[in-house]
């Protein structure tokens, strides 16, 4: 009697084993060279001289270039270390109020029945979000400004209202901060199954319940993420707070502005160029930190 003989199945076939998934060829890098490309000159080469010219000096007689840590040095005392300071505590203020104000006014916009009133809210998130700059400064000047329209009639100077202050500044940024914070947080709200709540009502929990033990730690990571991007965004803000206060309120990138022109001292270019490069590391730590939130949260909410 001969042996039985057995027909190996092929890969893919319906009584085979699960097919191979394909490997990535070199036209998928192929693809995306553009834009490395792309990047790389946009990026790479702002960021690695800025990265050059915080760390080397010239001699203005010889002309020779030699490293020194000088500068970044010098970028962490004094004033500068006091501008530095002063816009992460206001970034970190503004960001933490309107993810507080912006979750609320996104609840209120995702659980509403009105279309219209959810349109209206993500369109006009949408436009305030990208208002900024001269024309927002221009704006609250003419409004609660001095002689504004709101501070005459309020009499907001009485009661000891100043828009050319930190206080003035962070209600500034909160109006361009608060609708980024709703266009960020809705798409999470959304994605909250209606599952999840029956089965917390069919064991009895409260509402608050819910939103303690599922509703917020599934939210989390989205909040954090929405957290981190407010804080670099108004970390970065620079026109804003050049047009309305100047240099009353010390913040790090009207130092560097103030360091590129001379407007305060000649001569210090390199060390704007070491206080943008801590800046650039300080917005690299909230990159890292956004990245794996957004990634977590996309687990639960696709």
């Amino acid at each position: 009697m001969s042996a039985p003989t057995t027909t190996p199945h092929r890969e893919g076939t319906a009584g085979g084993t699960t097919p191979r998934r394909r490997r990535r060829g070199p036209r998928t890098w192929l693809a995306a060279l553009p834009l490395l490309v792309f990047t790389g000159l946009c990026f790479g080469i702002p960021l690695g001289a800025i990265a050059f010219g915080a760390v080397t000096r010239t001699d203005p007689a010889t002309g020779a270039t030699h490293v020194t840590g000088e500068h970044l040095a010098r970028s962490l005392q004094g004033p500068y270390l006091t501008s530095l300071s002063g816009s992460v505590q206001l970034s970190a203020l503004t960001a933490l109020l309107a993810t507080l104000l912006g979750v609320l006014i996104a609840q209120a916009v995702v659980t509403s029945r009105s279309t219209a009133l959810r349109s209206a809210a993500l369109t006009a998130s949408g436009v305030l979000a990208n208002f900024g700059g001269v024309p927002l400064a221009f704006a609250f000047i003419a409004t609660a400004g001095i002689s504004g329209v709101v501070t005459q009639l309020a009499d907001l100077t009485g009661l000891g209202w100043d828009l050319y202050s930190f206080t003035g500044l962070t209600v500034v940024y909160l109006y361009f901060l608060i609708p980024l914070m709703v266009l960020v947080t809705v798409p999470a709200l959304d994605g909250l199954r209606p599952q999840w709540r029956e089965a917390a009502q069919n064991n009895g929990a409260t509402g608050w319940q819910f939103w303690r033990h599922v509703g917020l730690p599934v939210l989390a990571p989205s909040l954090l993420g929405g957290f981190v991007l407010l804080f670099g965004t108004a970390f970065a803000a620079h026109a804003t707070a050049a047009a309305l206060v100047g240099g009353s309120v010390p913040l790090v990138t009207l130092k560097i502005a103030d360091a590129l022109s001379g407007n305060v001292l000649t001569g210090q270019e390199n060390v704007a160029l070491a206080l943008g490069l801590d800046m650039i590391l300080i917005a690299g730590l909230v990159m890292a930190v956004y990245l794996p939130l957004q990634r977590r949260s996309a687990r639960w909410l696709r």
